[in-house]
């Protein structure tokens, strides 16, 4: 595992999950919403998110976490095709709402570890609904197929369940 790739749905746990591995393995973790967003909440220039983007999997090492811009692939599928380690987080859709609806009330005290600087929890929190409502047009049973047709020759996790999310760590990495 030297660069991985963790995907997956809003609020699903891959920034948890991100750390928690940079931590272990040591690896520098690039979290997509922190470089898409600005400090205000707004986008940065698509050209200049794509020369970070392509900086990053140029590396010899790395964990970027997160989807990227929602209207375009060319950068998630760019860091598929870079990526040795892939690992898709496939909550339930009743576990991702449960946990979007958390962070949003837990962000109403103190605002969510990783939250892009000057980005509303609450903006954000229904922009995660309307993404989550739009999910299974994309994180579906074909998706799945074909992200294990673009994995074959690297290693695919899957995980479908809070258990296995708090246990990778400790069961994956030595």
């Amino acid at each position: 595992m030297k660069k991985i790739a963790i995907i997956g749905k809003p609020a699903s746990g891959k920034s948890t999950l991100s750390k928690k591995l940079a931590a272990a393995t040591g690896i520098k973790l690039h979290a997509l919403d922190s470089i898409l967003y600005q400090a205000n909440g707004a986008e940065i220039e698509r050209a200049d998110y794509e020369a970070i983007h392509q900086d990053i999997i140029a590396a010899r090492e790395w964990i970027i976490e997160g989807f990227g811009p929602m209207n375009s692939l060319h950068s998630f599928n760019k860091r598929l095709e870079a990526a040795d380690t892939v690992i898709y987080i496939d909550l339930p859709y009743t576990t991702t709402y449960w946990l979007v609806t958390k962070r949003f009330l837990k962000g109403l005290f103190k605002k969510p570890e990783g939250w892009p600087e000057g980005s509303s929890i609450w903006h954000g929190t229904l922009q995660s609904y309307k993404v989550l409502k739009l999910c299974p047009k994309f994180w579906n049973a074909q998706f799945l197929q074909r992200l294990e047709t673009l994995t074959s020759d690297k290693t695919l996790h899957v995980i479908r369940s809070v258990a296995q999310l708090d246990n990778f760590v400790a069961t994956h990495v030595k």
